[in-house]
């Protein structure tokens, strides 16, 4: 496991180990972050512990047109009974990604650290979110990294059933209007998988990000 020095590097990503753990250390700035998302790297860690940085072997994303719409979905869209907006309420979401209740779960990956750290990503522009609306309450979204040609989604939350997935829904529909080569959803899990998303290489991974 490599130990980061202060300057803003990383060591090549095929070395990280069978977990997809590459490094440890250095810190949230703007520029390491951006380093690391450009890189096929993300950070992933708990409060209290240092600075986690991970490159899978496998890397699960969604190609924008293999987006699969369930009939459930389908019938909560057609009903028409939430407002998404786009990079509206960037706060808002993140700390409701923070906050929010997630069985099994001990706690929150989004350190406090985190937080103030892409909120100034947003700030900047590089980081943007997605929200579901009903009347005038927040009750679902989600927030990630835009590189421009590929988005790297962090987090989602939901307040009412299937908020978070009209979220993914709607973001998915804009990057593909708007040519984006895929989302990065990061690693496996069976949600991801029913909403059409495949496990490709890091190999693979990296030459999307430098398209």
């Amino acid at each position: 496991m490599y130990l980061l020095p202060k300057e803003i590097i990383f060591p090549p990503v095929h070395l990280a180990d069978e977990n997809g753990i590459l490094a440890i250390g250095g810190d949230l700035s703007v520029e390491r972050l951006l380093l690391a998302y450009k890189s096929g790297i993300f950070p992933w860690y708990n409060q209290g512990e240092p600075i986690i940085w991970y490159s899978p072997k496998e890397r699960m994303v969604l190609f924008p047109k293999e987006l699969k719409i369930s009939k459930n979905m389908r019938q909560l869209i057609k009903k028409d009974e939430f407002k998404i907006t786009f990079n509206q309420n960037f706060a808002e979401v993140i700390l409701n990604c923070k906050n929010i209740y997630r069985e099994g779960q001990g706690g929150t990956w989004i350190t406090d650290e985190m937080q103030e750290a892409y909120l100034k990503l947003h700030k900047l522009g590089f980081a943007k979110s997605v929200e579901v609306w009903y009347d005038t309450k927040l009750v679902g979204g989600l927030y990630g990294i835009d590189l421009g040609h590929v988005f790297c989604g962090e987090s989602m939350f939901s307040k009412i059933s299937n908020t978070s997935k009209l979220a993914f829904i709607y973001l998915v529909q804009k990057l593909e209007k708007e040519n984006y080569k895929l989302l990065d959803c990061q690693v496996y899990n069976t949600h991801l998988e029913s909403l059409g998303a495949v496990e490709i290489s890091r190999k693979e991974f990296l030459k999307y990000l430098k398209k």
